[in-house]
């Protein structure tokens, strides 16, 4: 499945999830980043069960500190 994050385009394999999208990009820590999804903010608490579509469009922020 091709997805965007942050308009670069990222390949997962099969049906995947949030949190499967940010263990592909190598990020360990969930602290300090907001996602959304086709410009809808994802709440934490559902990362683990949000699942990605074909084409979906992620913006990712880190908080900078």
């Amino acid at each position: 499945m091709n997805i965007y994050v942050n308009s670069k385009l990222m390949e997962l394999a099969g049906q995947a999830k949030i949190t499967d999208a940010l263990t592909t990009l190598n990020i360990t820590s969930q602290k300090g980043i907001a996602i959304a999804v086709n410009n809808n903010v994802v709440p934490k608490s559902e990362w683990d069960t949000y699942i990605l579509q074909e084409e979906d469009k992620i913006t990712l922020i880190k908080a900078a500190g």
